[in-house]
């Protein structure tokens, strides 16, 4: 007894030991791997920092760029630096406004001599100190330069005046402080500090950070590397991602330069509540596991009794455990022999189950044992949905073609059946021209799904010697637990289901008692929807969309409506994703740009040339055919393909991007243009819109319905303009419900409007009569 004690001892003891080495071995990888994530998702937003920095400079170069224009163009100025009097050339930059607020301008001659400053600090007829860095940029071709002056750092833009040749040189300068780095942060979640050193001196230091930190910061930034590479480094009791970037080097002793930082600690806070509760489950699993253990080693350390047990459980008709002694003495060897016993009474009891529980001629398994797969998943509370098939011609076959059609027939069946199983499925033969389909863990709605193609792939046409036989199918459908608690009660009721399925158009039809009604509603719009084409149940509506610069609609966007012939009017919103869910979506879509396509050809030959938009979805971004599909469109009806718009949502392109940039550049080469559909919703990047080749965004409703200049809303949609316009797009707005709001966007230059303002969605006929007597509200 004592000699049993220690070995179990040191079993348990080993096994815990084991244990906590694997325990603290994953929380050290675990604690490993989410500094790295936290290290990894820093580096990125810095990474995305930089861009959205550079891409705020390039936006405040070009503005300043468009002032010089404005101003370079006034007659009046002009001609007062032509007379090189300083205050007729003050009192036009007042009259224009430029220079007013955050820009500095300054009037140079030919020579590179002040002629007038708007910044105190240089007096007329004093050279520029920064003429010869900006003739070298303009040698260079940059629009842009960035430079310390007065001690801070300015973002320069120059032009010349010409009236009509040269006769002065004109620099409008933006100060990069404060309101800057904390426009920067707000965007990119960046800590940002600006600190220009003009002589050898640093000026006054521009940050978001503390005024505790700033002598730290200045002292960082002239003495760091400028490195491209951002580091980890400790800064003020925290851990920062750091990168200091040189803005510009303008002469020996000058530069700008800038810090950009990413806090980690507050990040690799969120995971302590992690590994507290990775700590207490690690504890609680060690616990249970010496518990484990000493049963174990109490266990191994009887070897007779589990060679006594497993000649009970032999005996008892229980093959599948085997005797597990692992000594090497006589215990060992009779414990092998016991295994080998035991196998080979399992193989042939093996044999002789298969044949009890499975159908000879078709070999899948009979109805004992789908009841049984049936009861064991009812057992576990797995949910399951049930098939019921039934080939209503069986009589009619069996007349006709005699037994052996009618086993080849059974066949072919058992095979389409098998072919559309997953590994959790069973498909069972339980009647003469009867089957059971088990689908375990699939929902109602995917099952009805499957049911649909199923009965497509069965009632495809069968070769019999010379002959060809078509199957006439019906499929009922009951669901665990929805529609029962007991084997036999569902199989019943699936039974009904196939009953009432055999007269209705679709051959499908699920249990319907104790089932609601707008699931009932669902199960019916999966089951029409593959028709709805055929019946000409699909129509099309067209909404114009206003072009604001010329006041006119050249433009249409194609909605789809379903007339159900008994549920009446249904919304795209209800069968849409019903389509999407069961791959309905790509028919669907095609039948539209049919529809648009053929319309377009019909007001064309009645001189009315619109140009319209259709919706394609993610399904039809995975069709490496659409374009093919649609050019043999465009020629069948003749009609260009400028006249067609793709308008494709965020969410689909970013769903697989590679492969959607694929299918829309062919859409593209074809001539159809491009619309980004519901901007503002998804996760779309600036990078990633300059890389697709649209030439549209469409922003959506929700930015616009209710717009106001000095709303968050407003900002957005003003900007969004403003950023599409320097990326040569086009911008559409739709949800414009009201006057102001239009005045809104046609004052902002965006393009087109879309909305209820203008016109609702109508038919086709009330479209072109709308047409005819066009009127907008501009």
């Amino acid at each position: 007894m004592r000699w049993r004690h220690t070995f179990q001892t040191r079993i348990a003891g080993v096994l815990a030991l084991l244990l906590l080495v694997v325990v603290a071995a994953t929380y050290f990888a675990v604690k490993t791997a989410t500094t790295r994530a936290v290290e990894n998702q820093a580096e990125v937003q810095l990474e995305t920092g930089s861009q959205v920095f550079e891409r705020l400079l390039d936006l405040r170069g070009r503005r300043l760029q468009y002032g010089l224009d404005w101003l370079t163009a006034d007659e009046p100025f002009k001609q007062a630096v032509a007379e090189g009097k300083p205050a007729p050339i003050l009192a036009a930059l007042e009259r224009h406004g430029t220079g007013i607020g955050s820009s500095e301008v300054f009037v140079l001659d030919l020579d590179g001599k002040v002629m007038v400053s708007t910044l105190p600090l240089f007096a007329r007829g004093t050279p520029f100190p920064q003429d010869d860095a900006l003739r070298h940029a303009r040698r260079s071709g940059l629009q842009m330069l960035i430079v310390a002056m007065d001690g801070r750092p300015y973002l320069l833009v120059q032009k010349d005046v010409v009236n009509p040749q040269p006769v002065a040189r004109i620099v409008m300068g933006f100060p990069m402080d404060a309101q800057f780095a904390n426009e920067l942060r707000a965007m990119s979640n960046l800590e940002v500090s600006f600190l220009a050193v003009q002589d050898g001196r640093p000026g006054p230091l521009f940050t978001t950070q503390p005024d505790t930190v700033q002598p730290d910061i200045v002292t960082t930034l002239r003495q760091a590397q400028v490195n491209p590479e951002a580091h980890i480094e400790g800064f003020h009791g925290q851990r920062m991602l750091s990168q200091v970037l040189s803005l510009a080097n303008t002469g020996a002793s000058d530069e700008v330069r800038v810090l950009l930082q990413s806090p980690l600690d507050h990040a690799l806070e969120s995971f302590a509540p992690l590994d507290r509760q990775f700590l207490g489950i690690a504890l609680a699993v060690l616990l249970v596991s010496l518990a484990g253990a000493l049963f174990l080693a109490r266990r191994v350390s009887r070897p007779l009794n589990a060679l006594v047990e497993a000649a009970e459980r032999i005996g008892a008709g229980d093959y599948r455990t085997p005797v597990r002694v692992r000594s090497h003495d006589e215990f060992g060897l009779l414990a092998r022999a016991f295994n080998a016993m035991q196998s080979g009474i399992a193989v042939r009891e093996r044999q002789l189950a298969h044949n009890a529980l499975h159908d000879p001629l078709t070999g899948l398994p009979n109805r004992a044992l789908a009841m049984e797969r049936l009861g064991s998943a009812i057992s576990a509370r797995r949910p399951v949905v049930l098939l019921y098939v039934g080939i209503e011609n069986y009589r009619v076959i069996n007349e006709g073609f005699g037994p052996q059609g009618v086993e080849e027939m059974l066949r072919e069946a058992s095979r389409c059946l098998s072919m559309s199983l997953l590994a959790s499925d069973t498909a069972a033969r339980i009647t003469g021209s009867e089957f059971l389909v088990l689908l375990e863990n699939t929902e109602i709605d995917r099952a009805v799904a499957r049911a649909d193609r199923l009965y497509t792939l069965l009632t495809e046409p069968q070769r019999v010697g010379n002959d060809e036989l078509r199957h006439e199918v019906s499929i009922g459908i009951a669901a665990y637990p929805a529609d029962g608690q007991q084997v036999e009660e569902l199989i019943s009721r699936a039974a009904i289901a196939r009953h009432d399925a055999a007269s209705l158009p679709g051959h499908l039809q699920i249990y319907q008692q104790h089932r609601e009604l707008a699931h009932q509603r669902q199960i019916t719009l999966i089951r029409d929807l593959r028709r709805a084409v055929v019946e000409g149940e699909l129509f099309l509506c067209y909404q114009p969309k206003l072009d604001l610069s010329q006041g006119h609609v050249r433009q249409a966007e194609a909605l789809l409506r379903w007339q159900h012939p008994t549920l009446g009017q249904v919304s795209p919103a209800e069968f849409i994703p019903l389509a999407e869910r069961t791959g309905s979506m790509g028919s669907l879509t095609l039948w539209v740009i049919e529809e648009a396509v053929r319309q377009i050809a019909e007001w064309g030959q009645r001189g009315l040339h619109i140009q319209l938009s259709v919706n394609i979805s993610v399904d039809d971004l995975a069709d490496d055919d659409l374009a093919i599909r649609v050019t043999a469109l465009l020629m069948q009806y003749d009609v260009a393909a400028e006249q067609l718009i793709f308008e494709i949502t965020e969410s689909a392109i970013m769903h697989n991007p590679q492969q959607a940039l694929n299918v829309l550049e062919q859409l593209r080469g074809c001539g159809i243009s491009l619309s980004v559909d519901d901007y503002g919703t998804g996760y779309s990047s600036l990078a990633q819109l300059q890389r697709l080749p649209v030439q549209e965004l469409k922003i959506d409703q929700s930015f616009v319905r209710n717009l106001d200049s000095t709303s968050g809303d407003g900002v957005i949609v003003r900007s969004t303009i403003e950023m599409s316009h320097n990326l040569g797009l086009k911008v559409v707005a739709e949800g414009v419900e009201f006057a102001p709001s239009l005045k809104l966007l046609k004052q902002w230059k965006c393009d087109t409007a879309q909305g209820y303002l203008i016109s609702r969605p109508l038919n086709a006929m009330a479209f072109e009569m709308w047409m005819r007597r066009e009127r907008v509200p501009l």
